[in-house]
C-alpha cells in the first residue's frame, strides 16, 4: 500500500470518527436534558401532591417523609450524573478539536474554515457549562450546580421538618437551622464539582478556554 492510499485511508478514519463522536455527544447531551428533566418534573409532582394533599385533610407528614428523601436521593444521582456526562462530553470534544486540528493543516486555505484552539468558541462555551472558565463564580451557572441547589433546598427543608416534628423544635429555629444546612450543602456541591472538574489528556484546558 503506497503512502497516498494510506493517506486516503487515514482521512477517511479521522472523518469516520468525527462523526462517531459528535454522535456521542448529542447522545450524552439528550441524557443529560432526560435526567434533570426527570428529576424537575418530580420534584414539581411532589409539590402538587403536597399541595392536593394539604387541602384534603389528610395526613401530610407521612407523606412527606416518605416522599422528600427519595426526591434527595435521586437529585444526588442526579447531580453526579450530570456532571459526569458534562465532563464526558467536554472530552469528546477535546477529541474532536485534536481532528479538526489535523484538518486545519491539510491545507492554506483550511486556516479560514478552522479556528485554532486559542480561539474555538465552541470549546470555551462547553468548557464554561462545567464551570472551566476564568470568570469568578462560573460554577454557579452549571446544568449540575443548579440541581445541586435544588436538592440543597429541598435537604434544608427537610431536616427542619424533622427537627420540628421530632424534637419539637420552634420553627423560627428549625427554619434558620434548615436554611444554614441548605447553603452547606450546597457549597459540599460546588466542592465536589470543583474537585471533579479536571480535563483527562488535555492538562491546558483551563487555560485555553480563559
Amino acid at each position: 500500500m503506497d503512502q497516498h492510499t494510506r493517506e486516503q485511508f487515514f482521512i477517511s478514519a479521522l472523518v469516520t470518527e468525527h462523526f462517531v463522536l459528535q454522535s456521542a455527544r448529542g447522545a450524552m447531551v439528550g441524557e443529560m436534558v432526560g435526567r434533570g428533566s426527570i428529576y424537575l418534573g418530580s420534584v414539581s409532582a411532589a409539590l402538587i401532591a403536597f399541595g392536593f394533599t394539604a387541602q384534603s385533610g389528610v395526613p401530610l407528614a407521612p407523606i412527606v417523609t416518605a416522599v422528600l428523601p427519595a426526591l434527595f436521593i435521586l437529585g444526588e444521582l442526579t447531580f453526579i450524573a450530570l456532571l459526569r456526562d458534562s465532563l464526558q462530553n467536554i472530552h469528546f470534544l477535546l477529541r474532536i478539536q485534536r481532528i479538526r486540528g489535523y484538518y486545519r493543516t491539510l491545507l492554506p486555505e483550511a486556516e479560514e474554515f478552522f479556528d485554532p484552539p486559542e480561539q474555538d468558541s465552541e470549546l470555551a462555551a462547553e468548557m464554561a457549562t462545567v464551570g472551566l472558565h476564568s470568570q469568578p463564580g462560573a460554577m454557579l451557572f452549571t446544568g449540575a450546580s443548579t440541581i445541586a441547589a435544588i436538592n440543597s433546598i429541598l435537604g434544608g427543608a427537610g431536616l427542619a421538618l424533622l427537627l420540628t416534628r421530632s424534637i419539637r423544635l420552634a420553627e423560627v429555629v428549625a427554619t434558620a437551622i434548615g436554611v444554614a444546612a441548605a447553603a452547606v450543602l450546597f457549597a459540599a456541591h460546588l466542592m465536589y464539582e470543583h474537585r471533579q472538574n479536571k480535563i483527562p489528556d488535555q492538562p491546558q484546558a483551563r487555560r485555553t478556554a480563559a
